[in-house]
């Protein structure tokens, strides 16, 4: 079971480095041929969709994935559970669409690229049939692994064949959109093997209400919660440059998040099984090994973006003028790739499961409180260089959430962070830190290599530190290599 957990975990950890690799070759490119202006109305077009696009899911596929792994072996109680999730969330989606044409047609500045957030829409309107959430249940995750990669590697090539100047946004926006629309058509194809989508029975809604309504409340906090520094930002500066700014500094950020994130989809299915096993013992060890390899990442990540953030920033925004602070921006945000990461694995691997989802509610609702006000008094206070008083509010509201969610689930995440295998990757991540100071400091080279050698050198130090404090992941694959 542990080797299939671990087998889980390299696959989906293969699976977003190589998009990661694809987003971090076509993000430079669009970042210099949009220019900053175009970027930055994109970024913030973008935003304003994926508030709708959270409306339609309501939650739906976190809630989905948890009931419909309780009954993967039974094909009758998994169509009839994913038929009904489906009509959830095809309703939803509709009145999601609505509301979102009305406020478009009612706002001002809005209205004036009414043409974008139409196209960026079609995201959202097409995710009803993408049924990725059955797949996350039945852990499939060769399966996804794959299709993610071919789509993303098509809509990549079109990117950078393509999108030639800041006129052709709009054709940016299709192409950013198209691998959502392939993931559907091919998730449909591949979906009858797993369900039947004729009638099998009578539904039963009212048990989801509750869930899905928690879930969606949630949901939409943490869209706020998440994109709301950015929607700011557009309206503190009407020229969008802040905006394309502050995208390109929390740009690696996002991508050791999303890293770390995309786990969620082997531990969400396994936690929910030991929880309803009532297997103390599995859970906690399921917790422990979650959170050991967000530390495993986060720590040197942490440590060679602080000390390579001018080098990483001019890489993703190739060098284009209008990025100024996005440095700084990285500077300033870079623990969140450790906290924003904890705060989602307690959420996804402990109080999901355990069904104590109105705990995390509270929490991000108090935390996207302290960030829009945060946001919008120190973007204030920070008026000519609105992105470093908007980064500072959202690290301190990021610390701010973690440390209340390490209280709530005292129980399982203290055990799974505070302990003597932590210490061991702290002190790896010094030893990187310390190395990655003294390398960009004495290295006179250009951006792209400075990144590798310091990267290169940082691995090396990281893990044959690790090796000889015998660090518990990865002590784990040599034992496995030398029984091999």
């Amino acid at each position: 079971m542990k080797d299939n957990i671990r087998y889980s975990v390299i696959v989906n950890l293969i699976r977003t480095l190589v998009l990661t690799l694809l987003s971090f070759i076509s993000f430079p490119y669009v970042c210099k041929a949009l220019g900053a202006n175009a970027m930055g109305t994109y970024t913030w077009a973008n935003t304003f969709v994926y508030y709708f696009l959270i409306i339609a899911k309501s939650g739906i596929p976190n809630v989905a994935i948890r009931e419909c792994s309780k009954v993967q072996d039974n094909k009758e109680n998994l169509s009839r559970k994913v038929q009904e999730f489906f009509l959830i969330q095809a309703i939803l989606t509709i009145l999601s669409f609505a509301l979102m044409c009305a406020m478009v047609y009612s706002v001002k500045e809005l209205t004036s690229i009414k043409e974008l957030i139409f196209i960026l829409s079609i995201n959202f309107v097409v995710g009803v049939f993408s049924f990725e959430w059955v797949f996350i249940a039945l852990e499939k995750h060769y399966f996804i692994s794959f299709r993610s990669i071919l789509t993303l590697t098509i809509s990549t090539i079109l990117i950078i064949s393509l999108v030639k100047g800041p006129t052709d946004i709009y054709l940016y926006a299709v192409l950013a959109i198209l691998s959502t629309i392939l993931t559907a058509i091919i998730n449909c194809i591949v979906l009858k093997k797993y369900i039947t989508l004729k009638y099998v029975g009578k539904y039963d809604f009212a048990q989801y209400i509750r869930p899905i309504f928690t879930v969606f409340i949630i949901s939409l906090i943490l869209t706020l919660y998440n994109s709301t520094d950015s929607f700011i930002l557009g309206f503190l500066d009407s020229g969008k440059s802040s905006v394309a700014s502050y995208s390109v500094g929390i740009k690696s950020i996002e991508i050791i998040i999303t890293l770390i994130t995309s786990l969620d989809a082997v531990f969400i299915p396994r936690a929910t099984k030991y929880c309803k096993m009532e297997n103390k013992v599995f859970f906690q060890n399921l917790t422990n090994y979650g959170f050991n390899i967000c530390l495993f990442i986060a720590i040197p990540g942490i440590a060679t973006m602080s000390m390579l953030s001018k080098q990483i920033t001019n890489l993703i925004s190739s060098g284009a003028s209008g990025y100024e602070n996005a440095n700084i921006t990285l500077i300033i945000l870079v623990s969140m790739t450790l906290t924003f990461s904890l705060s989602d694995m307690i959420y996804e691997q402990i109080l999901l499961p355990m069904k104590k989802e109105k705990y995390y509610l509270f929490t991000m609702l108090m935390g996207t409180i302290l960030n829009i006000g945060g946001s919008i008094s120190l973007g204030l206070l920070f008026k000519d260089k609105p992105t470093i008083g908007v980064a500072i509010a959202t690290m301190l509201a990021d610390v701010i959430v973690l440390l209340n969610l390490l209280l709530i689930a005292k129980d399982y995440a203290i055990k799974a962070l505070f302990n003597k295998n932590s210490l061991k990757l702290l002190i790896a991540g010094i030893l990187v830190t310390i190395s990655s100071f003294l390398l960009t400091y004495f290295l006179k080279l250009s951006d792209v290599l400075s990144i590798i050698i310091v990267v290169l050198v940082g691995a090396v130090i990281y893990l044959g530190s690790l090796l000889l404090m015998k660090e518990n992941l990865v002590m784990s694959f040599v034992n496995r290599k030398n029984k091999g």
